[in-house]
């Protein structure tokens, strides 16, 4: 193979410049990411069951849908909230590499199943069967700029101008609207009915009698005489519009002519249709949108989509509104992608300085610094083909195969060299012979490392996940870079290098001259260092014996956990008032937060959305989405560790509410937050200390806020399927009640 190259060069060219062509066309179809798709597929179940109980919620609606989705096909474990407002979520969790598609219709197909034995007032509402996502992509706020629009209003506009088209975007795998449509209101008066003699039932049924669309049926339809010249559709007004035509409905007609009329016994007005969110926007009222990303949607695309159709739907908001993305997760991403692709260029860089310092040769250095490039392009046309995506793994495998790709070939211009240099022979005839002693050689090498990360590739679980993309970098780089080795390489030692004279040396003299002494000088001392060593190898082994101890020590000792947890750039909060609070209870607890966030350093936005939280959603709730400002424009004690730090220390002593921040988790959808901090107690108690797995990885925890709040009336309510789904929470509370305690890994 390498002769045939080496006698048509050109050829070896048109190789590697089709390699460089599909590799440049696959770069802008791969898409970007920071991490590829490892949560598993998840399928949201939700309905409502107006004005139960959660117990009573609990036992006629939810109970039903979790005992029929044991069994299912594919499902790994689901989890439910109940919750006052009779809004019933259920999330069911599927093993990876389960089609959405597939679980979608398995759910649904199950629900039929049951459908007879739910409240007639669930199957009126209906059962929303969806594509399920943890991870808030952005969040959507409208505000009035000259105050006058309230959030009603606001809220209105979005939902009839906004909520459907970012709905209709890929990527977006659910859209909620924060706030509230406008809806026409009737506040009946008790006193007045028991006076009229009148029940809440006679007003309802008199508003559904007397306000409804009659079909009336048209003048001159067949059959009609044959001199009939004209057909027309009779319309007749049967639904009311504005407020005065709904107070003038009759609930009652007495004998001697005189009417009791809704206005009578209520106050009509145009209000909100429910009460049950409320979105603030740097503590000033707005109506807020959140976006929930699909679990196969990529979150640049998808952000970028909906950025750009705010953009364009703006064009057309009257002059008094205006909207702002608070929150937002990619620009971490895009900053880890640019540092990281800054890290590639660097490696190239630093990689070409070190082989010109030791081959100290322009043409030598050139040959191996060509393969670079073109192998990370013949990766990228294999990501492609692999379906997978530019991200941090993928790209830290190219950081890394930065070092190895150029190893094959400097073998190669290496032993060209060293045959001219000894044997006087011109650069053709050396790259012959020095290919047919070392093609062996490279071919040998590229197995054996490619048998070094091929295995990863078949790990189980999220850990395959992560590490696939990663050993099908490496492997199609090293493979390219073999390929290379033998084609392109030589090709290039034949036509670039030029003949030398035999038995010449390395310089002598200047910049190289001192480098070439500074390594004879290295090489020797360390040649007579391992002389010595040889002298007393028993010594030695005790050594490497004692280093072999400490480091499965250190091992042990190490705190675990999945990924480490970064600044991402924002964190959350959670607002929670007792369960008997009222909204005005909750709000002040809001308010002092936001006053307490509003003075912190280093905070760019807050986004308070009530009466919903990570924890189920009520009046006594709250989640706050916190914005902080750029990199760049904090410190170390501006870090969103150390905010969210100050914010559960300097907040623990707001009344009436128990306040806890977290940050985000490292990879989407895998919880709402990174977690906590498990103690270890000591060694008599350990193994009680040991959390439990609940979900789909011994370190991953399917939203953990859980564990750390305390139990109320709108609670989650996990259902096992397997004995390993257990809580967490007891045998490490009554563990580490009666010792020692020090913090050690985080729960991811």
């Amino acid at each position: 193979m390498p002769s045939f190259f080496i006698d048509r060069p050109i050829f070896a060219w048109v190789v590697a410049l089709f390699i460089c062509l599909v590799g440049a066309i696959s770069i802008p179809l791969l898409s970007v990411a920071q991490y590829p798709i490892i949560a598993p597929p998840s399928i949201s179940i939700s309905t409502s069951y107006p004005g139960a109980s959660p117990e009573n919620l609990y036992n006629s609606v939810t109970r039903l849908i979790e005992e029929e989705l044991n069994g299912a096909s594919g499902i790994l474990n689901f989890e439910s909230t109940s919750d006052s407002l009779g809004q019933v979520e259920i999330t069911a969790n599927f093993v990876p590499g389960t089609a959405t598609s597939a679980a979608s219709v398995e759910v649904q197909n199950r629900l039929k199943r049951i459908e007879a034995r739910l409240p007639r007032a669930v199957i009126q509402q209906g059962i929303l069967v969806e594509e399920a996502s943890s991870a808030v992509l952005q969040i959507i706020t409208l505000r009035s700029t000259d105050g006058s629009l309230d959030e009603v209003g606001l809220g209105d506009f979005m939902i009839r101008n906004v909520l459907g088209e970012i709905r209709r975007i890929p990527g977006v795998g659910r859209a909620t609207l924060y706030s509230t449509e406008r809806s026409l209101r009737v506040w009946l008066d008790p006193a007045k009915l028991v006076g009229y003699g009148l029940t809440a039932d006679d007003v309802t049924r008199a508003i559904n009698a007397q306000n409804t669309q009659v079909a009336s049926g048209s003048v001159g339809a067949e059959p009609s005489p044959p001199e009939q010249r004209t057909a027309t559709l009779v319309l007749v007004k049967g639904q009311l519009e504005s407020p005065d035509e709904f107070g003038s409905i009759i609930l009652r007609a007495n004998p001697d002519g005189s009417t009791v009329r809704l206005r009578d016994v209520a106050r009509i007005e145009i209000g909100g249709l429910s009460y049950q969110f409320n979105t603030r926007l740097n503590g000033k009222p707005t109506a807020g949108l959140s976006v929930l990303l699909s679990p196969t949607g990529n979150a640049l695309a998808t952000a970028s989509a909906v950025e750009a159709k705010m953009k364009e739907l703006s064009r057309f908001f009257p002059a008094n509104i205006a909207y702002d993305i608070p929150y937002n997760i990619t620009p971490v991403v895009k900053a880890s992608i640019e540092k990281v692709l800054s890290t590639l260029v660097e490696a190239v860089v630093l990689v070409f300085v070190v082989m010109f310092l030791f081959l100290q040769n322009i043409r030598y250095t050139i040959i191996p610094t060509i393969v670079v490039p073109v192998a990370l392009l013949g990766a990228c046309a294999t990501l492609m083909l692999a379906g997978y995506s530019i991200n941090m793994l993928t790209l830290f495998g190219m950081v890394l195969a930065v070092g190895i790709l150029v190893d094959d070939a400097i073998v190669v211009v290496e032993n060209v060299e060293r045959i001219m240099a000894e044997e006087g022979l011109p650069p053709k005839e050396a790259t012959r012979k020095a290919m047919s002693q070392i093609t062996g050689a490279i071919i040998g090498i590229t197995l054996v490392l490619m048998a070094v990360f091929v295995p990863m590739a078949f790990f189980p679980g999220s850990v395959g996940i992560i590490y696939r993309q990663f050993s099908v970098t490496m492997v199609a780089a090293i493979g390219f870079s073999a390929l290379l080795a033998l084609s392109l390489t030589p090709a290039l030692c034949a036509t670039l290098l030029k003949p030398v004279e035999a038995s010449h040396g390395h310089a002598r003299k200047g910049l190289f001259g001192w480098f070439n002494r500074m390594l004879d000088n290295s090489r020797n001392r360390y040649v007579m260092t391992v002389q010595g060593a040889l002298k007393c190898a028993g010594r030695l082994m005790l050594i490497y014996a004692a280093l072999l101890i400490g480091l499965a020590y250190a091992f042990i000792n190490l705190p675990g956990g999945f990924l480490p947890v970064d600044d991402q750039g924002f964190i959350t909060t959670d607002v929670q008032t007792p369960s008997d609070s009222s909204y005005a209870r909750t709000q002040a607890a809001v308010e002092k937060v936001e006053k307490y966030l509003a003075e912190r350093p280093g905070i760019d936005n807050v986004t308070f959305l009530t009466g919903f939280s990570f924890l189920g959603q009520g009046i006594n709730t709250a989640q706050a989405f916190i914005t902080l400002k750029d990199w760049s424009e904090r410190g170390p004690k501006d870090s969103a560790a150390a905010i969210v730090a100050d914010i559960n220390r300097d907040l623990s002593s707001v009344r009436d509410a128990r306040v806890s921040a977290l940050q985000p988790p490292p990879i989407d959808n895998l919880g709402n937050s990174s977690g906590f901090s498990f103690p270890s107690c000591k060694r008599s108690i350990s193994r009680a200390c040991r959390p439990r797995r609940r979900s789909i990885s011994s370190s991953i925890a399917k939203k953990p806020a859980r564990l750390a709040s305390p139990s109320r009336k709108s609670t989650t309510r996990p259902r096992p399927i397997s004995a390993r789904t257990t809580s967490t929470t007891s045998p490490i509370a009554a563990a580490c009640s009666a010792s020692s305690c020090k913090p050690t890994a985080r729960a991811a």
